[in-house]
């Protein structure tokens, strides 16, 4: 753990510089970029290459938070609609408590409180600045849905806004893939 705590990095001083610096970045799985099933990149080399999966994306995120004074975890487990690993970074901030998605960098700070039910913590690790903790995390009981029933709007709110964000970016994506294959015809 002491390479990943101890490199110099980029200085971020606020949440949006992070979000600024990841949305700079790309993601790439091990397999592509290393050749490895699974490779733990370190910040400052994720930092160069701007290139990895969700651990690499969370391991420098989780390092920008503790640098700039949270009290931050790097968390692994499943996430998502079919429960497959991930790895993302939890802080406290003000007695509350905030998941923080690396690769929902783009579009703004809200990430819905009903989407973090998708989260199933495995294994998380903090760092005090002298002493690197390790936590394994209990499976969580099943929610009540009547206290899930008022953050339905803010879930439908900020996937609303994403959606429609990814379908005007659609018919540009969609003409560029065209214009590929008719380059490649002509060639």
């Amino acid at each position: 753990m002491g390479r990943y705590l101890s490199q110099p990095l980029i200085k971020c001083t606020t949440i949006d510089d992070v979000r600024r610096f990841l949305a700079t970045c790309c993601g790439v799985s091990d397999k592509e970029q290393f050749g490895k099933d699974e490779y733990w990149l370190p910040p400052e080399d994720f930092e160069k290459t701007r290139k990895g999966d969700c651990e690499d994306f969370a391991l420098w995120t989780w390092r920008q938070f503790l640098e700039m004074g949270y009290n931050a975890r790097l968390v692994v487990g499943r996430a998502g609609r079919y429960g497959t690993g991930h790895a993302w970074v939890a802080f406290e901030k003000g007695g509350k408590y905030y998941l923080v998605e690396p690769q929902f960098r783009f579009f703004g700070e809200s990430f819905p409180r009903l989407s973090t039910l998708r989260y199933e913590p495995k294994f998380s690790v903090s760092w005090d600045g002298d002493k690197v903790s390790f936590y394994e995390h209990s499976p969580r009981k099943n929610a009540r849905i009547l206290p899930l029933i008022p953050l339905i709007p803010e879930w439908v709110l900020v996937w609303g806004e994403v959606w429609l964000w990814a379908a005007s970016k659609t018919p540009r994506i969609l003409w560029r893939l065209f214009e590929r294959k008719l380059l490649k015809r002509k060639t």
